[in-house]
C-alpha cells in the first residue's frame, strides 16, 4: 500500500481514479464534489457532517433527528 503522508493535494482532481479499499484518516475534505461515485461498503467515523448534502438532502440534519430518536446528539 503506497501512503500520502503531510501532502497537500487540494484543488487536485481525480478523474477515473480506483480508491477501493483505501483508508482516509485526518483528511479534510471540506468544499470537495464527488459526482459519478460508488460509495457501496464506505464507512464514515468521526466526521463533521455540517453541510453535507447528498443529492440535495442536508445529512447532518437527517443525522441529528436520527440521533436524537436515540438519545444522543450531535454538534
Amino acid at each position: 500500500m503506497e501512503v500520502f503522508k503531510n501532502r497537500r493535494m487540494d484543488r487536485t482532481e481525480f478523474n477515473d481514479v480506483n480508491l477501493g479499499n483505501a483508508r482516509f484518516i485526518n483528511v479534510n475534505l471540506a468544499g470537495a464534489t464527488f459526482e459519478d461515485v460508488n460509495l457501496s461498503g464506505v464507512s464514515i467515523q468521526n466526521a463533521n457532517t455540517k453541510g453535507l448534502t447528498i443529492f440535495g438532502y442536508d445529512v447532518h440534519a437527517w443525522l441529528k433527528e436520527q440521533l436524537a430518536k436515540d438519545g444522543c446528539h450531535l454538534d
